[in-house]
């Protein structure tokens, strides 16, 4: 019985102990994230834009405290005040990030350029010359890269996994229906290779994006597409050999940067991201109009309540939307309504239900549908009651058809 009770205590401890640490995790978090952000005169932003952006903070506290609070918007809003901030001389742009899709990168790159309104430098370095961070890189006024990395600069293409052999080996069939020759979510498990609609898609979504890097890089290198084309064509690049076509400026490490700059002050000091991404907007001038409530769509939509799967990807619950976007609409102190959509899409009636509460709030003040990397089915179908939708020229989007089906096991079994 002793043993018992010494047991239970240590448990208790154990898991006491736990919570406090998480509590406490949390609470510093919060400090260090609202507290002021000394930044000195003469600054150079350090801009190492992360991996993997998401849309927004997760909402557990276990999220919060691994996340880091890194989003796209946080990257957006640290140009935005860099660009009108008197501390701040000049940016360098540290393009880590690699995405499986490109809008978020383009977004960034649209933030690059209106900060070059300034008329503030802002060069970019390449630690390794990625297809997506050189894109990036081509929106700043000069590209510097690590004498060592190569320039992969090869142009675009996918790849298609289909199940339909490894299921038949298994004696699993894949019993499914669609409607709508182009939606082909289900081919993984159906087919052995490309049908003309998948091929016809695949193929005209990679020659559009294949066109859009042409054309970034040829405005922002200052050549005609059809150079940039023949280019790619013989990619990828040996660090000098980029230098050599134009493709990059200089080659050099990340402690020579500073002293290529040409401007009238010394002594700069060095400011990281992360230590900037802290500083009040309103401190700045900016973010100081009327209220507009910014409501996420992030992940697989579905019933009941916004979280994490078991996979770890988000989804979007229809009662968690329903009730932000009611509340929005009933707060008369917001103005407008941002729903900003990263989703392939998911349950058609869960999105049926978002769809009716966005159009009864676009009854009682503006609703935008912003896109991101992707919003697809249901994703673009939330999206037909705004009064307006923006999207980047890389988003993927569209409401190509449904399909659903089961997994037929008998023959497994």
């Amino acid at each position: 019985m002793a043993l018992f009770r010494v047991v239970r205590f240590i448990l208790l401890f154990g898991v006491s102990a736990l919570l406090l640490f998480i509590v406490v995790g949390v609470i510093a978090g919060l400090f260090l994230s609202t507290r002021g952000t000394s930044v000195q005169a003469n600054s150079v932003l350090w801009l190492r834009v992360p991996s993997n952006l998401v849309e927004r903070q997760p909402d557990d506290i276990v999220g919060q405290l691994m996340g880091g609070g890194d989003t796209l918007s946080t990257v957006v809003e640290t140009l935005r005040m860099a660009k009108v901030d008197a501390r701040v001389e000049a940016v360098v742009l540290v393009p880590a990030m690699e995405s499986a899709l490109w809008a978020k990168v383009q977004e960034i790159r649209d933030a690059v350029v209106d900060f070059r309104t300034s008329g503030k430098p802002i060069v970019a370095y390449l630690e390794y010359g990625g297809g997506q961070q050189y894109y990036l890189a081509t929106a700043c006024d000069k590209i510097y890269l690590t004498p060592t990395s190569p320039l992969d600069l090869v142009g675009v293409a996918s790849y298609e996994l289909f199940l339909r052999e490894a299921l038949d080996k298994v004696g699993a069939y894949a019993d499914m229906v669609h409607a709508g020759e182009f939606k082909t979510a289900a081919n993984l498990y159906t087919e052995t290779t490309f049908t003309p609609e998948h091929r016809e898609m695949t193929e005209s979504l990679n020659r559009d994006l294949y066109e859009q890097l042409v054309g970034g890089v040829a405005a922002g290198r200052m050549m005609s597409p059809t150079e940039v084309a023949t280019l790619i064509d013989q990619g990828p690049f040996l660090s000098d050999e980029a230098v050599r076509y134009g493709l990059v400026d200089e080659l050099m490490y990340e402690d020579e940067i500073v002293s290529h700059f040409d401007l009238d002050v010394t002594d700069l000091a060095r400011l990281d991201y992360q230590d900037y991404r802290n500083v009040n907007p309103q401190s700045l001038g900016l973010n100081a109009g009327q209220k507009i409530a910014l409501i996420h769509a992030a992940g697989t939509i579905t019933f009941g309540q916004s979280g994490v799967d078991l996979a770890g990807s988000e989804v979007v619950g229809s009662e968690t939307l329903v009730r932000a976007i009611r509340d929005a609409r009933d707060d008369e102190s917001i103005k407008a309504i941002i729903l900003r959509i990263d989703s392939p899409g998911g349950a058609a009636v869960a999105s049926d239900i978002i769809w009716r509460e966005l159009a009864l709030a676009r009854d009682d003040k503006p609703v935008i549908a912003s896109m991101s990397d992707l919003a697809a089915s249901g994703g673009y179908y939330i999206a037909m009651t705004a009064d307006a939708i923006v999207a980047q020229p890389a988003t993927l989007t569209g409401s190509i058809g449904v399909f659903a089906g089961k997994f037929a096991l008998a023959g497994t079994f």
